[in-house]
């Protein structure tokens, strides 16, 4: 069986080029399509609670799965690197159209999975080595660490990976999208804009409106 699957973040976008793109694709490759599957849903979702999961466990040897770019199965590397051990273990064969990536049990395939699993690995402890330094310099300099009394956790974890949202906003995600992926309300944004002018600056550079 292939299966092509096709994630969107919001419904404003649009699955179709992704859908064009695997068709185009399938065609060069002489493979037919048998099931579609598409979802609308923010990348950071654990893959047990999106219809990916539920797709994930179907998928038996042999079988090959579809879709434009490796990020589509997750925002997160760790969860990548997760699903992709899974499918080769089964022995099932991964095709990403635009990374031009196959996912077999090639060497190279395997070869290739160890350096995205590095990778993953090195992210993870480089974020953690960061997080580490930046409390001990602001210990360092006599900040108070720890929330103050009436300050918002949320606003917080904002401020923490304000990295990161800047780099969405400049990758154009929506609001709606980036409130998703930090479980937060827009108005928890807005106190978060309104104390970045560097965000409001982006923000309003690109016509955003929340």
């Amino acid at each position: 069986m292939v299966y092509a699957y096709l994630r969107v973040s919001t419904s404003k976008q649009d699955p179709l080029n992704q859908k064009r793109e695997i068709i185009n694709y399938a065609k060069s490759k002489g493979i037919i399509i048998n099931k579609w599957v598409i979802e609308t849903c923010s990348g950071k979702q654990h893959k047990k609670n999106r219809k990916l999961g539920r797709l994930l466990k179907s998928l038996k040897k042999d079988d090959i799965l579809i879709v434009t770019e490796i990020s589509r199965l997750s925002r997160t590397l760790h969860e990548i690197m997760s699903i992709m051990g899974d499918c080769l273990e089964k022995e099932i064969i991964i095709y990403s159209t635009k990374d031009r990536y196959t996912f077999d049990n090639s060497l190279n395939s395997k070869v290739l999975s160890f350096a995205f699993g590095l990778v993953a690995e090195i992210e993870h402890k480089l974020i953690s080595q960061r997080t580490k330094e930046a409390l001990a310099l602001r210990k360092e300099r006599g900040v108070i660490l720890g929330r103050k009394k009436g300050s918002s956790p949320k606003l917080l974890r904002l401020e923490n990976e304000k990295e990161n949202i800047i780099k969405m906003i400049k990758e154009k995600e929506s609001i709606k999208y980036i409130c998703s992926t930090y479980d937060i309300s827009t108005e928890t944004f807005r106190k978060f804009r309104r104390n970045n002018d560097d965000i409001e600056f982006l923000l309003k550079n690109r016509n955003s409106t929340i």
